[in-house]
């Protein structure tokens, strides 16, 4: 049953403006958009509690839609930002202490880690059944929250696309040599990696990587580290998420020299992960968490992320931002997300091979 919140008028119009923008987007009527903001943005006039939430999603991307639930849902949240990974091993170290009710995570690798270790809390078929169930957990304790595709950033002034491997197998070649980028200490990456363990095998992924290291890539922070050397033309190719592109677009136009190329052969490379979240058994908020789970997969929060975060929407009836190749258009290997919880066997072999101390 839904609490009857305070909604300032701020928030309210910004809700309203997202529902317009779902009504364009996704070809809805305006009276069909109004009704999702009806269900996200009620009236009242009483605080409805509290929620701790701990975030592996940078600030800049989900502060304002996480601030939009806590002003429509008057639902006081508490937001502990950090690497998905570091907060996993937070949450694996507090046990059943943590003060977490959700953990909102940038892959799905640091959810499968505190899902196996047994801190979350199995979620209603209500919510699991919004996304198609190739994007939640198997066991159904946790769920996607939006979609990110892993592509090859390339320079458009010094790489022909045609030149561009199908495989990831072709970075390998000694052409690539001092020509390629990555951020071995970001989530996505480990996770990528994690996927390469699960069709490859360990040692036919340790022999790649080995290689990769022999073609001297520079190491980067992050992925929009990443994205900015290769339009910078210190790296001609990065290996990153879909949508760190499109923000540079929106902010330095589309002069930008970087465009995505989406690995073509369906292999490990081309894997399509989500963000996602899961509610803390040991929670102390149990209603509100899985009030904030509703509203991320509403319409207005989710045109939020496709409009705003340039990520794919996983709900019916909202569409990706516009020049997004559809995710259906993709050609996709089917890793079950559920498979890639051994982030901690990622590290030891990235710290084997070299790539972390």
């Amino acid at each position: 049953m839904h609490q009857q919140p305070h909604t300032p008028k701020a928030y309210a119009t910004f809700a309203i403006a997202l529902a317009w923008g779902i009504a364009a987007c996704a070809r809805t009527t305006p009276t069909d958009a109004e009704l999702a903001v009806e269900t996200a943005v009620e009236a009242d006039g009483q605080p409805s509690g509290s929620l701790v939430v701990y975030s592996g999603r940078s600030q800049s991307l989900v502060d304002p839609v996480i601030q939009l639930f806590a002003e429509t849902s008057g639902i006081e949240v508490q937001v502990r930002y950090g690497s998905t990974a570091e907060l996993a091993a937070t949450i694996l170290e507090e046990g059943g202490r943590s003060p977490a009710d959700i953990f909102f995570a940038q892959d799905p690798g640091g959810l499968g880690a505190v899902a196996d270790a047994g801190l979350l809390a199995p979620l209603p078929e209500e919510i699991l059944s919004r996304v198609d169930s190739r994007f939640a957990s198997p066991d159904g304790l946790w769920v996607g929250i939006s979609g990110r595709a892993r592509v090859i950033a390339y320079n458009t002034e010094g790489v022909d696309p045609a030149e561009l491997p199908v495989g990831l197998e072709g970075f390998t070649d000694p052409s690539w040599k001092g020509r390629i980028g990555l951020p071995p200490t970001n989530s996505s990456f480990q996770t990528m990696v994690t996927g390469l363990r699960q069709v490859w095998g360990e040692a036919a992924t340790r022999d790649w990587l080995a290689s990769i290291l022999a073609n001297e890539p520079v190491f980067y922070e992050n992925n929009t580290a990443t994205v900015a050397a290769v339009g910078a033309g210190e790296v001609e190719v990065g290996f990153v998420n879909h949508y760190y592109l499109y923000r540079f677009l929106a902010e330095e136009g589309e002069s930008f020299p970087v465009r995505n190329y989406f690995l073509p052969d369906g292999g490990a490379g081309s894997l399509v992960m989500v963000a996602g979240a899961g509610h803390l058994s040991s929670g102390a908020n149990a209603d509100n968490a899985l009030a904030f789970l509703e509203f991320m997969l509403s319409p207005v929060a989710q045109q939020y992320f496709a409009g705003s975060t340039y990520e794919y929407p996983l709900i019916e009836g909202v569409n990706p931002s516009p020049g997004l190749t559809p995710l259906s258009e993709l050609n996709a290997i089917h890793i079950p997300l559920g498979d890639l919880a051994d982030l901690q066997g990622t590290v030891a072999l990235l710290q084997e091979v070299g790539y972390l101390p």
